[in-house]
C-alpha cells in the first residue's frame, strides 16, 4: 500500500492543471479552467478544472476527481499505474510498501524539501537583483540580443565573481542545507583540516529552473567570456533532478497549449531567442540527453513534440536519443517530429539569421518520427545486398520493440518490411512483436452506506471541503461529531481517521482521492463540492461550528427530556436532578445564542 503521506506529497506537486491540459484543451474561465469534457460528447463546455482545490468536475456527465483519477478514468490505468505516472513527472519515488516510511521521518523529509525551496527562491531573487547592477551582465545578454522584458520574464539573474557572495544572502553560510541545495561546495583541501566552502555559482548569467508550480529548483550558469564549462548546472539534489526537468516548461505552458506544439532544444539561449521572435512555445533539456520522462512529461502538455537540433554529428546523436525515448509514447494520436538545421547553425542564430517566417516554415517541414527512424536503421546499409537488408532489421528490431502495438507500428512495420523485402508477418515474427494485451477492467461492484441527511450532512460536507478544519477543533467539539446517528457514525469515523492520517497539510483533493479507494460512500459529497464554487475557510468553519452547535442542542433537548422522565419515576435525587437541569438549560441557551448571532 502506498502511504497516504506520499500521495497528499505528490498531489501537493503535482498541478492539475498541467495534467489535464496535456489530453483536454483548456481555456481560463474566472478561478477555474474550462473544457471539452473527454469523458462524454459534448460540444458546449462543461468540464472545469480548479486549480485551487485541485480537482476537475463535469457538469455535463458528473465526472470529477483529482490528478490520479484523472489518468485513471481517461487512460485507463489502475491507482498504481496513475500514481507511479504522476510520480515520474515530478521526479519522486514512490515508496514500496517494504519502504514505508514512518510519518515522523516523512515530516521531516517534507521539512527539509521546504526548506531547500525557501533558499533557493532568496538565491533566485538575489541574483536577480545583481544583475541589475551589473553592466557586464547586462551588456552581454544585450549583445546576444535579448531584451529586457525576455530577461525578466525567464527570471534571468547574474551570479557575481566573489567566492562566497552568497554570505550576504545567507547568514548561516555554513548551514548544511545550503550545499545540499547545491548552491555551495565545500571541499577538504588537506586531511584534518577544515574544509573550505565557497559558491559553485560565480560570475555567470543565471537561468533559474522551475518546476511546474514556478518554483525555482534549480540553475544553469554561463560564462561570459571563454571561461569553461561554458555552462554549469546545479548538481542532482533533493529538488531537481536533470532527467525530469526542462527548462522553460513552465513559462511556456500556455504558450504550448495555444500553438498546438512544443519545440525542443538544446539551450537555455535558443529558448530565450525563439520566445523573443514569436516562438514562446519553446523548451529546453537540461544539457542532457532527452530522456523518456521529459518525452512523457511534455506528451502530457500537447499532443505534438518537435525536437530542433544542429545539423552536425552531434545534433544527429542527439536526436537518435531523442527518438529511442520517444518510441514508447508514440501513440496514434501523438505526432512527434525532427528539425535538423545546417550545421553551422543552432536555432538562436538561425532563426536571427534567417527570420522568423523561414525558421516558421522549417518547423511546419519537421520530419515526423516514421520517417527519421527509416531513415537512421537504413544509414550505412547496402539495401541492395541480403547482408544489408538484414543488419537493417538488426538495428530497427529493439526500436521496434519499444513501441506500443499501435497502428503507427503497423505502418512502419509495412514500410520496413518493403526496404527488406519481406511481408509485414515475416518481419514481425521476425521481431518477436506480442499483440497488445486487453487492459480493460471491470471494478467490482461496491456497497454503498446510507447517505446522511441534515446536521449530519451539513457537519461531514464541512469537514470534506475543509479538511484542516479538524485540526482546529477542540475534545468536545470532536466528541459531539463522534456522537451522531448510529447508520452515519462510521462515515464520521472514517473521515476523521482518514483525515488524521494524512496530516495537517490535508487538502480536499488528497482526502477525496483516499476516500474514493475505500468505497462509493463519500461520492456524492465529493461530487457536489467539485461542483461547488471554491470553499472559503472561515465561513466554512463557521458553518461547521454551528452544525456542531446545533447537534450539542439536540443532545441537550434529548437529556432533559430524559432528566423529565426520571423526575417521574424518582430514579435520581431530586436535589441532583434539578442541578443537572439547570446545567443544561444554561448550556442550551448559551448554544442558541451563538447560533442566533452566526445567522445575524
Amino acid at each position: 500500500m502506498i502511504p497516504h503521506s506520499f500521495i497528499q506529497d505528490l498531489l501537493n506537486r503535482v498541478d492539475i492543471v498541467d495534467v489535464v491540459g496535456g489530453y483536454v484543451p483548456l481555456k481560463k474561465a474566472g478561478a477555474n479552467m474550462l473544457g471539452l469534457c473527454p469523458f462524454h460528447g459534448e460540444k458546449t463546455p462543461s468540464f472545469t478544472v480548479s486549480p485551487t482545490k485541485q480537482f476537475y468536475h463535469c457538469f455535463g456527465c458528473g465526472q470529477n476527481g483529482t490528478a490520479i483519477s484523472f489518468l485513471m478514468e481517461y487512460a485507463g490505468l489502475s491507482f498504481v499505474e496513475a500514481v507511479h505516472a504522476l510520480a515520474q513527472q515530478v521526479g519522486m519515488a514512490v515508496p514500496e510498501e517494504k519502504e514505508n516510511i514512518p510519518p515522523i521521518e516523512r515530516a521531516k523529509q517534507q521539512a527539509k524539501s521546504l526548506a531547500l525551496s525557501e533558499i533557493m527562491q532568496h538565491a533566485c531573487e538575489h541574483y536577480r537583483k545583481m544583475l541589475r547592477t551589473a553592466p557586464q551582465a547586462i551588456d552581454y545578454l544585450k549583445g546576444r540580443g535579448l531584451t529586457g522584458e525576455i530577461a525578466a520574464r525567464y527570471g534571468l539573474g547574474y551570479a557575481p565573481a566573489g567566492w562566497d557572495g552568497l554570505r550576504t544572502v545567507f547568514p548561516d553560510y555554513e548551514a548544511g542545507t545550503l550545499e545540499e541545495s547545491g548552491l555551495v561546495i565545500s571541499k577538504n583541501e588537506a586531511p584534518g583540516t577544515n574544509s573550505k566552502r565557497y559558491d559553485r555559482f560565480r560570475d555567470r548569467i543565471m537561468f533559474p529552473i522551475r518546476n511546474n508550480k514556478g518554483q525555482t529548483i534549480g540553475f544553469g550558469g554561463r560564462v561570459m567570456g571563454n571561461g569553461e564549462p561554458k555552462y554549469l548546472n546545479s548538481p542532482e539534489t533533493a529538488l531537481f533532478h536533470k532527467g525530469s526537468e526542462l527548462y522553460g516548461l513552465f513559462e511556456a505552458r500556455q504558450a504550448i497549449r495555444e500553438a498546438g506544439y512544443v519545440l525542443v532544444t538544446e539551450g537555455y539561449m535558443d529558448v530565450l531567442a525563439l520566445a523573443q521572435l514569436g516562438f514562446p512555445q519553446t523548451i529546453a533539456t537540461l544539457g542532457t540527453a532527452c530522456t523518456p520522462t521529459h518525452v512523457q512529461k511534455l506528451l502530457r502538455q500537447t499532443d505534438c513534440v518537435i525536437f530542433c537540433f544542429d545539423g552536425d554529428k552531434a545534433g544527429q546523436r542527439a536526436a537518435r536519443r531523442a527518438m529511442e525515448a520517444s518510441l514508447p509514447f508514440a501513440a496514434d494520436n501523438k505526432t512527434i517530429k525532427f528539425l535538423f538545421l545546417p550545421a553551422e547553425h543552432d536555432p538562436d542564430s538561425f532563426i536571427r539569421a534567417n527570420g522568423a517566417k523561414v525558421f516558421e516554415q522549417a518547423v511546419a517541414d519537421a520530419s515526423p518520427l516514421s520517417q527519421f527512424l527509416l531513415q537512421a536503421v537504413s544509414e550505412g546499409n547496402d539495401l541492395n545486398s541480403p547482408e544489408g537488408r538484414a543488419k537493417m532489421q538488426f538495428v530497427a528490431k529493439p526500436l521496434i520493440k519499444l513501441m506500443p502495438a499501435t497502428a503507427l507500428r503497423m505502418q512502419i512495420l509495412r514500410s520496413l518490411a518493403q526496404l527488406a523485402q519481406v511481408s509485414p508477418a515475416e518481419l514481425e515474427a521476425a521481431f518477436e512483436l506480442s499483440k497488445p494485451a486487453n487492459n480493460k477492467r471491470k471494478a467490482p461492484a461496491r456497497q454503498k452506506r446510507t447517505q446522511p441527511i441534515g446536521l449530519e450532512r451539513q457537519t461531514i460536507r464541512a469537514l470534506l471541503a475543509c479538511p484542516a478544519l479538524a485540526y482546529e477543533l477542540d475534545e468536545e467539539a470532536t466528541g459531539v461529531i463522534t456522537r451522531l446517528a448510529t447508520g452515519h457514525a462510521s462515515m464520521m469515523t472514517q473521515l476523521l481517521e482518514t483525515i488524521l492520517s494524512i496530516g495537517e497539510e490535508v487538502r480536499f483533493a488528497t482526502l477525496s482521492e483516499q476516500l474514493r479507494q475505500t468505497g462509493p460512500d463519500f461520492d456524492s459529497l465529493i461530487s457536489e463540492i467539485a461542483a461547488s464554487r471554491d470553499f472559503d475557510p472561515e465561513p466554512t468553519q463557521q458553518e461547521l461550528l454551528d452544525a456542531i452547535r446545533r447537534i450539542r442542542v439536540n443532545e441537550i433537548r434529548e437529556e432533559l427530556q430524559k432528566l423529565t422522565s426520571e423526575t417521574a419515576n424518582n430514579a435520581m435525587p431530586l436535589e441532583e436532578l434539578r442541578e443537572r437541569h439547570q446545567i443544561l438549560t444554561q448550556q442550551q441557551k448559551e448554544l442558541q445564542r451563538q447560533i442566533a448571532q452566526s445567522t445575524q
